[in-house]
């Protein structure tokens, strides 16, 4: 029976009921007959045991937690788009994530210069045309503050943790405004996802840069453009990716072109 847990479905942390003293897991060597040896390596597995499932409950508590705290900010801002409409709601959202957000016309609003509330009030029926939500935790969940913005020109969701190819499988709703993408750095879009693109043909600006979970960028850049053609592409020169060198030439001369 361990007995590090009591409970395993809520973290509740239980001392061993055996004291190693002081000198801690050393205190085991005092014995020193072959029963005595015996005792210490039970004791020993046993607070090994304890110690790893504690930790491993540690661990999941904590990413739980974040889980909790990520899905807790992404909330749809319903009570503020219903009073408000979707601009107020939309710029909230994001200024609240750290992102900062620009109205037609007007200049940047930023989170990290201050803001309140009530100021955005005045711009209740002004449109907002750009949001960079760079380094935010937005999600699947939390586009819906966005995905309300029909005049939207410019999007930067450069090096968002959470932003995935399911996340781009919604930019289609945004596709008779939307001309600027930034998706540089976020780590959990593939092929998969920027294939979900082909919607937004009035993109003239987008950048794939930094994408860990592309296998062949410089592949992937050459269909982006076949399949946006009106659209910049930055981020991968085309031979990225793609292999090459004496292992290659090695390949091609095993196997000659047949007649």
């Amino acid at each position: 029976m361990l007995m590090g847990w009591g409970n395993q479905e809520s973290l509740h942390l239980v001392a061993p009921k055996w004291n190693l003293g002081t000198s801690g897991i050393r205190g085991l060597s005092s014995a020193v007959t072959p029963e005595g040896n015996q005792r210490k390596g039970r004791m020993l597995l046993q607070f090994l045991t304890d110690r790893f499932y504690d930790v491993e409950a540690v661990r999941q508590y904590l990413f739980q937690k974040q889980v909790s705290k990520v899905h807790k900010e992404n909330r749809s801002s319903t009570g503020i788009k219903k009073q408000y409409g979707p601009y107020i709601a939309g710029a909230y959202f994001v200024l609240k994530q750290g992102g900062a957000v620009k109205f037609q016309g007007k200049e940047w609003i930023r989170s990290k210069h201050g803001y309140s509330p009530l100021q955005l009030l005045s711009f209740q029926a002004v449109p907002i045309e750009a949001v960079d939500a760079s380094d935010c935790a937005i999600n699947y969940e939390g586009l819906d503050n966005l995905l309300a913005l029909k005049e939207l020109q410019s999007l930067l969701l450069q090096r968002c943790p959470h932003v995935d190819d399911w996340c781009l499988s919604r930019l289609h709703q945004l596709a008779h405004s939307l001309q600027e993408l930034s998706l540089a750095g976020c780590p959990r879009i593939s092929e998969r996802g920027l294939a979900c693109l082909h919607h937004l043909q009035n993109l003239r600006r987008l950048d794939i840069s930094d994408l860990p979970a592309v296998s062949s960028p410089g592949l992937t850049r050459i269909l982006v453009e076949e399949m946006l053609p009106r659209c910049e592409v930055l981020g991968a020169e085309w031979a990225q990716g793609l292999k090459s060198g004496p292992e290659q030439q090695s390949r091609d001369t095993a196997s000659p072109i047949p007649a």
